[in-house]
């Protein structure tokens, strides 16, 4: 007998279609018929809510959250039942054991350093198994390329050797055959960003063999922005692999209401029948970590080398010519504006919440002598958010047929940006419902069959017969997110019910504890499972 009927919801398949109210059924974990009448074990009304795919977020940074907090209540509370992580070419697989405790310090500003963790995994693989011993989502892993230079040639700015070239292709073919669905860069982060565009060419040709795809965060986002993304495109054209843009926006005043330049850039290039996909979030702000901005030269050598930089007067100087007055690669070609970046995460809570720009007024010191004894009391570690987008810019990218929906969510930061809690009730709420930007049927389908096609997903996504139960029912005229960027630690409202693989990981609006989820990987077909 049927396990599961939700009864009566207004049924948004996911693929743009118009929706229709039905009965759905749940069996063992599938979907297995869409009618009228259907009957089950367990009835579950749904009289005026709507039934969509789970939500895919295909720019997580859950790397650890997933194993140091399983239930994951930021993400299920939004219906979220799909992650991409691996991403902007920094996670813990492969790694071995000298590099490990590099990358963890690197992006400790990102996930945190769990005190006590069990880091016993090295390959892409183990750290997939390590996801399938219980996880509240699906995930889905993208093989890190600053991770693999760093295996393979450390922190060096200088081009790969043959044979080092050589090993970065292993490791990713390796990564690839274990079950990732593709490669992420970080172009603004070291040392990936010591990579050119021949060197990841030749990565992407290892990816795109295996069927994977290429998720950049591309080298600007500000000064030259456009020039970075045709760069990535070219890439993926001389590589032959298809590729999603991460977190695409044009942000920074000097792209202002430049998106339409964007899309018509994009658009040449699938007419051409380049395979690209997008990601965005739908705030302004962005979030990264405070050594970010540093120019990549006072980079080179990994963090002990940095802060080496950082304590030396001459070293310091360069440094601040480089972001106060040519705009550095770190700062995407603009020079620093101190009062755009407030601190939201560091070991001292009394800046938590303040710009570099008040807390030099306070102090009666120079803006970037605050931002080196920052990153030297923190010991690199400190996360911002950065006050540099532009409404109309987002609004213009989320209405192309190519978009999808990342979080881009910082977790374990003091203060994180409210876009880990509330990024796709807010699609919902503010982008549908109150500015009609997307239709309803239009907006779920970015969130789900349409990242579902990228990620090339065997049956998640669509709610059709034979697909899993990934589900969520939302209330149309309620949903809403709630974190803002004072709390942004807040749950959406409207979001009563979330499945993932037919078990609810939310049941009446409160979190269960289920963890249902599990790695899917990229098997010989092609396919993700």
């Amino acid at each position: 007998m049927t396990d599961l009927v939700i009864r009566g919801a207004l049924v948004l398949d996911g693929t743009g279609a118009p929706g229709r109210t039905a009965d759905v059924a749940v069996t063992g974990g599938r979907i297995t018929e869409i009618g009228a009448g259907l009957t089950a074990r367990r009835v579950l009304d749904a009289a005026g809510l709507a039934l969509a795919p789970g939500f895919i977020d295909m720019h997580a940074h859950s790397d650890l959250a997933l194993l140091a907090d399983p239930p994951h209540t930021a993400k299920v509370t939004q219906g979220v039942t799909c992650e991409v992580i691996g991403q902007d070419g920094l996670s813990y697989a492969p790694v071995d054991d000298a590099t490990l405790p590099a990358v963890r310090r690197a992006i400790a500003g990102w996930n945190g350093d769990p005190p006590g963790f069990d880091w016993s995994w090295r390959t892409v693989g183990g750290y997939l198994d390590r996801l399938d011993e219980g996880i509240a989502v699906n995930a889905c892993y993208l093989v890190p390329q600053g991770t693999v230079r760093m295996l393979a040639m450390g922190w060096a700015d200088r081009p790969p050797t043959p044979a080092e070239l050589d090993e970065q292709r292993e490791l990713v073919a390796t990564g690839m055959r274990e079950g990732a669905v593709g490669m992420s860069s970080g172009l603004t982060y070291v040392p990936g960003m010591y990579a050119d565009d021949a060197e990841l060419t030749a990565l992407c040709e290892v990816v795109a063999s295996s069927g994977g795809f290429y998720a950049p965060h591309h080298r600007s986002y500000g000064a030259g922005a456009l020039e970075a993304y045709a760069q990535m495109v070219e890439v993926s054209r001389r590589s032959g692999c298809p590729l999603h843009l991460a977190h695409a926006t044009m942000n920074f005043g000097v792209n202002k209401g430049r998106a339409p330049d964007l899309l018509a850039l994009l658009d040449r290039a699938l007419a051409d029948g380049a395979d690209i996909t997008l990601d965005t979030y739908p705030y302004l702000p962005g979030a990264t970590t405070l050594a970010a901005l540093l120019p990549s030269r006072a980079a080179e050598g990994g963090p002990a080398a940095t802060l080496d930089r950082l304590r030396d007067p001459a070293a310091r100087a360069g440094i601040r010519h480089g972001m106060e007055v040519e705009g550095s690669d770190g700062c995407h070609g603009v020079p620093v504006e101190w009062e755009t970046i407030e601190i939201a995460g560091s070991p001292d809570p009394s800046v938590i919440g303040r710009t570099i720009a008040d807390l030099a007024a306070a102090s009666g010191r120079d803006p970037f002598d605050v931002y080196c004894e920052r990153l030297i009391a923190d010991d690199l570690s400190t996360t911002i958010l950065q006050h540099v987008g532009h409404e109309e810019n987002v609004r213009a990218i989320m209405r192309h047929p190519a978009h999808t929906g990342g979080s881009d969510g910082l977790l374990a930061v003091a203060k994180p940006h409210p876009r880990a809690w509330g990024t796709f009730p807010r699609y919902l709420g503010r982008y549908v419902r109150e500015l009609g930007v997307l239709s309803l049927e239009e907006c779920v389908a970015h969130l789900t069959g349409r990242a579902a096609r990228r990620l090339n997903l065997a049956d998640r996504g669509l709610v059709r017969p034979g697909f899993h139960a990934d589900l969520v029912l939302f209330d149309p005229d309620a949903v809403r997110d709630t974190a803002t960027f004072p709390e942004p630690r807040q749950a959406a409202e409207g979001i009563p019910h979330v499945l993932v693989n037919g078990t609810a990981v939310v049941a009446d609006g409160h979190p269960t504890g289920a963890l249902p989820g599990r790695s899917l990987r990229l098997r010989p077909d092609g396919r993700v499972r």
